[in-house]
């Protein structure tokens, strides 16, 4: 690469590394900090879904508008829009972090902000390397930025939350935001304008299709799958995701050229890039409600397992880009899933009652249980992340870059997205039915000890009916994870203590959510190795990224000669 080449391709390399780095941290941030809103602000499962599934589902949502957006009117603009976008959703969250419902409104902003930066960042990247090997070397660096952003942000939110700010951890975003900005402006800009047109119809009914799907896989892990109201999510999503499919095989300038999946190395890389994906975050998810949530281990030694997932990535950066370079994907991602299905397989050995001391308080010490797991979880992550997004953008005409790169990023983060929203269902679900089943006898046995209120007899004048009221309401409306975080009742009318959590409703709450969460971490294991099995047998054959340049007699995989139509440097 000539000096001026560099000069001109290593600002915005830098810039589209912060992007998505800025994005990751804003995306992670939350995550080790869940135990302690759900304590603080007493809400439900669901709604603590809901902090993460917001984000996540806005960013996926708008990920496939923003690449046409990139390409028709600039990358380097998008980039722009989109922190800014970010900051806006951070000061809302940071503005009404006391109110779940403003929580949810302030990360869904954000997300929408993150859903420009992720595809764009790395759209504008692969665009103007000037050569395979180089494209290869800058994917593996931004999937590492994209790694040193979801360590540093649970860490330091983690911190916040210890001694008591974490509705201040909203500020790291905020600040990295206004550094990428600075970058950003340094780039160069791109653009591929030819063909591509706004697709209206098409982003509605994916909208409307995911949302539907979201909710009410989110909804119906607490009201229950078989009521009206989340059947009728479910059809709706379905009626409008196929309408969806169908406007794009009509459409004269679709957002996903479906085209695209008649490869089979696009195709069965977007299929283990949802499978795969979402057993990845379900994983880290799981961790987080497991140990913060159910366990009430500090919010710090989450953040520090964070970090530990992510050393595998930033370690593995030079291996990961030789490997994208020179080694078939189908081994690189084969041995990426198998190691996340192990770590789910593993974790789902891990008894809640085992962190507790003898007097049933949280052990911090036994979070370093969950490193072996997460340190393989961590290097199948580095290992997969990468070669998806490279075997995508290599199987496609640089003229389809920013679309390849945005249907990549959409497949990948719903199955992010998947990871807290289906595995809060698949956990909250089994928790919240095996409580519904022991709850009149835990009540029971509870009335016969004698209820209680700050360790004192309650008044015998307090009716019975109204205790037991209270406790099938907080069990109905909050679900196992608030029977097992509320040590005391209030009374709503007044706020004083009315009645003690009894030791057999929280035991049932306790016991409940361990078994849930093995069956998640299961879950999650078996569809890595799933997406291990897919890869093994669906790509074989594939070639590394430069073995298609010796095929295709160009050194940059795509024709970089013929494109100046199609990417305009400004």
């Amino acid at each position: 690469m000539s000096d001026t080449q560099v000069r001109g391709y290593v600002p915005t390399l830098i810039a589209g590394c912060l992007g998505v780095f800025v994005a990751q941290v804003a995306y992670s941030l939350p995550a080790s900090v869940l135990g302690t809103i759900q304590q603080d602000l007493g809400i439900s499962g669901a709604q603590l879904t809901w902090v993460s599934a917001s984000f996540a589902t806005a960013m996926v949502i708008f990920e496939l508008t923003f690449g046409v957006f990139g390409d028709i009117f600039g990358r380097k603009q998008l980039l722009v829009g989109g922190l800014g976008v970010l900051v806006v959703g951070e000061f809302v969250s940071l503005a009404g972090a006391g109110n779940v419902h403003a929580l949810w409104i302030g990360q869904a902003i954000a997300g929408i902000g993150a859903g420009a930066l992720y595809p764009i960042s790395l759209t504008m990247i692969a665009a103007l390397a000037p050569s395979s090997v180089v494209r290869a070397r800058s994917i593996a660096l931004w999937a590492g930025f994209l790694s040193i952003g979801a360590a540093v942000s649970p860490i330091a939110a983690g911190t916040l939350a210890e001694n008591g700010h974490w509705k201040s951890s909203f500020w790291i975003p905020i600040a990295l935001a206004a550094v990428a900005l600075v970058a950003a402006f340094a780039a160069k800009n791109s653009s591929a304008p030819e063909g591509r047109r706004l697709d209206v119809p098409g982003q509605l009914t994916l909208i409307i299709g995911l949302l539907a799907l979201v909710w009410a896989l989110t909804q119906g892990s607490e009201d229950g799958y078989g009521q009206t109201g989340i059947l009728a999510g479910f059809v709706i999503a379905a009626v409008f995701l196929v309408a969806f499919v169908v406007i794009e095989v009509r459409s004269p300038s679709p957002l996903v050229h479906l085209d695209l999946f008649a490869n089979r190395a696009f195709a069965v890389t977007g299929i283990v890039a949802i499978v795969g994906m979402f057993a990845y975050l379900a994983i880290c998810f799981s961790m987080t409600m497991f140990l913060g949530a159910v366990i009430h281990i500090g919010a710090v030694y989450i953040g520090i397992l964070f970090l530990v997932i992510q050393i595998p990535a930033l370690l593995l950066v030079p291996l990961v880009a030789r490997l994208i370079h020179s080694v078939s994907p189908q081994w690189v991602l084969t041995c990426g899933f198998v190691c996340i299905g192990a770590a789910g397989l593993w974790a789902s050995q891990f008894d809640a009652h085992s962190f507790l001391d003898a007097n049933g308080a949280p052990h911090d010490a036994d979070f370093v249980r969950f490193v072996p797991p997460m340190i393989l979880n961590g290097i199948g992550f580095a290992l997969t992340v990468g070669s998806i997004t490279a075997v995508a953008i290599n199987a496609v005409p640089l003229r389809l870059a920013g679309m390849a790169s945005a249907t990549t990023n959409l497949l990948r983060d719903f199955g992010f997205a998947m990871g807290p929203v289906l595995g809060g269902a698949i956990y909250n679900s089994i928790a919240n039915s095996r409580l519904d089943d022991g709850l009149d006898a835990a009540l029971g046995e509870a009335a016969q000890q004698g209820f209680t209120v700050l360790g004192q007899p309650l008044d015998p004048h307090v009716p019975t009916d109204a205790v037991m009221g209270a406790f099938h309401g907080i069990a109905q409306d909050g679900g196992a994870l608030a029977v097992n975080s509320v040590p005391v009742l209030s009374d709503p009318a007044t706020g004083k203590p009315f009645v003690d959590m009894p030791a057999a409703l929280h035991d049932l709450a306790f016991t409940s959510l361990s078994h849930a969460f093995n069956v998640t971490f299961m879950v999650a294991g078996v569809c890595a190795l799933a997406s291990a099995l897919l890869a093994v047998i669906g790509l074989a054959g594939a070639k590394s990224a430069s073995r298609q340049a010796i095929d295709l007699g160009t050194d940059v995989v795509h024709q970089v000669a013929g494109v100046a139509e199609d990417v305009q440097p400004a």
